[in-house]
């Protein structure tokens, strides 16, 4: 995936309201730009990180510019724009790299499936094979050298791994894609210390049946891709 056109850069000032922030430019311009990431942001978004942002063509857009990566001042690279993730993933696959879900020969996106009115990140489908469903998670929480998942507590992610498995029993294929999106991450865990109710249901989904893959990226600002598997670890 490459950042066309390139991104900018600035300096954090503050992220409020969920979805604002405001950053500094090299120049000494004060803007504010869209955050598309409504989880917690915990150590993504501390005053006087490197902010690199997109800018958007549309006219009618309130904020024309929108957070896409942070550079910490240990140098982490994180990816903080959760809507990069789905196709981060989707372009993984489509060029055959990750090879736990290759052999497929359709994709489509936000598909209606479940019993609790969810849609499906991905669907993938083919001849004489499952249907395979993949909900994609953006994994950007690091602590004490480990990286979690949540970093807030999801009721939405409960939801979508009581979906997988619902799959799952259907007969079809289910499975969890974790996104690594922060440089320092090399493992992660569930994060039973924010959401243990999460770390429960995805222990009784993997029981189930349901897959779990972690795949981490190399991110610039020219662009991300996914590079290697990462395991899974504790419970």
């Amino acid at each position: 995936m490459l950042f066309d056109p390139p991104l900018q850069h600035a300096t954090l000032i503050k992220r409020y309201k969920r979805f604002l922030a405001d950053i500094v430019t090299p120049e000494g311009e004060m803007l504010t730009i869209h955050c598309a990431n409504t989880g917690a942001m915990t150590g993504c978004a501390t005053p006087g990180d490197t902010v690199w942002y997109s800018t958007s063509a549309n006219s009618k857009r309130k904020y024309a510019h929108s957070w896409e990566l942070t550079q910490t001042q240990q140098n982490h690279w994180i990816c903080v724009n959760t809507l990069r993730a789905n196709i981060l993933v989707r372009e993984s696959i489509d060029h055959n790299f990750i090879t736990e879900l290759s052999g497929y020969s359709k994709i489509s996106q936000e598909v209606k499936y479940g019993d609790e009115n969810s849609r499906i990140d991905l669907l993938l489908q083919a001849e004489n094979r499952l249907n395979c469903y993949i909900e994609v998670k953006s994994v950007t929480l690091l602590q004490q050298a480990q990286g979690y998942f949540p970093d807030a507590v999801t009721l939405r992610g409960q939801k979508h791994l009581r979906e997988l498995q619902t799959m799952v029993a259907s007969g079809q294929r289910a499975v969890l894609f974790f996104a690594i999106l922060h440089s320092g991450i090399e493992q992660v865990a569930p994060a039973r210390h924010i959401d243990a109710h999460y770390a429960d249901l995805l222990a009784q989904a993997q029981n189930t049946g349901v897959e779990v893959l972690c795949y981490a990226a190399e991110i610039s600002p020219l662009g991300m891709s996914l590079k290697k598997a990462i395991p899974l670890v504790g419970g």
